[in-house]
């Protein structure tokens, strides 16, 4: 008995496409090549407006001050002059801008890293223990990151000028010292990134408060104090109204309004003005910050607590 054989049907059709694929899907493609191409353009046009002011600041801080009115803004000067500018900034008026260099630094290492130590204690306790009035502190603190610091100056001046610490440095620490949206930021992200498990298995070995703190919680909010240090450090850094305010003293200007003093000198009676110095100050005084930003990024780091407790 013979069997017939069955056509085979696994054979492709000469007219039959190569590959299929499902329906809409060259479509898709095109709107989101165009969304991407709208993403680049938006970002390199980001991008221009950021880097062009900071272009135009290198690239004349290498210039003289004649050169600073008769060339163009982005364009080179007729003398490299880079070198002789930071020179005459450094010692102009027997070295007070490295006088001011030294303030600033005062107030941020003081004030910032204060306000960022004081943010990350009251952030952690307000997200790892209940008390009474938990939720009055939170009002409070929401409160005080809607009032502009603008608003709080002339309060702040005449309540120090009664207790005679205007023109001191500590006008500008003491201040500084108070982070509202430091503690708001350190408070929310301690509440996830320090799981309740993990503290009371190191209090159940037998842990004490601030060891757990030191040994255990710190870490896990290292990226989280990290934005707060660097959020106070620029805040500080450039902090201009309330040292405007609080000091007459010269001694103790902080860069920016010791800058601002020097762009004053182009106007009035007797005008001196200095613009390449005032050009080559502010090139020198972002040097800091930008060292900073660059130093502390590695520490930005998430999921540090991933894996910590088992599930």
């Amino acid at each position: 008995m013979t069997t017939a054989t069955a056509p085979r049907t696994d054979t492709v059709s000469a007219t039959a496409p190569a590959a299929r694929r499902p329906r809409g899907f060259a479509r898709s493609s095109t709107p989101r090549s165009k969304k991407s191409v709208v993403l680049s353009i938006v970002m390199g046009l980001y991008l221009l407006y950021t880097l062009v002011p900071l272009a135009w600041l290198l690239i004349n801080a290498t210039k003289t001050q004649p050169d600073l009115f008769t060339t163009f803004g982005l364009g080179p000067g007729n003398s490299f002059a880079l070198f002789d500018n930071i020179a005459a900034t450094l010692t102009y008026r027997d070295g007070i801008f490295v006088r001011w260099l030294v303030n600033t630094l005062l107030y941020v290492v003081v004030g910032a890293g204060g306000a960022t130590l004081l943010a990350t204690l009251a952030g952690y306790g307000l997200a790892k223990y209940n008390f009474r009035g938990r939720k009055a502190v939170f009002a409070v603190v929401l409160g005080a990151i809607a009032v502009p610091g603008t608003a709080l100056a002339v309060p702040t001046f005449l309540l120090f000028s009664q207790l005679g610490l205007t023109n001191t440095p500590w006008a500008i620490i003491i201040p500084s010292l108070i982070s509202p949206f430091g503690l708001y930021l350190i408070w929310v992200y301690a509440s996830d990134a320090i799981p309740t498990e993990l503290l009371e298995a190191a209090r159940m070995d037998g842990a004490g408060e601030f060891r757990t703190f030191f040994t255990i919680s710190i870490r896990l909010l290292t990226p989280g104090i990290v934005t707060v240090l660097l959020f106070a450090v620029v805040a500080t850094w450039n902090n201009y109204f309330l040292p405007l305010i609080m000091l007459s003293d010269p001694a103790w200007y902080p860069l920016t309004v010791g800058l601002n003093q020097w762009n004053a000198q182009a106007t009035g009676v007797g005008a001196q003005p200095i613009y390449n110095l005032v050009i080559t100050g502010a090139l020198l005084s972002i040097i800091p910050i930008v060292a900073a930003f660059l130093v502390l990024q590695r520490f930005w780091q998430s999921g540090l607590s991933a894996g910590s407790v088992k599930q």
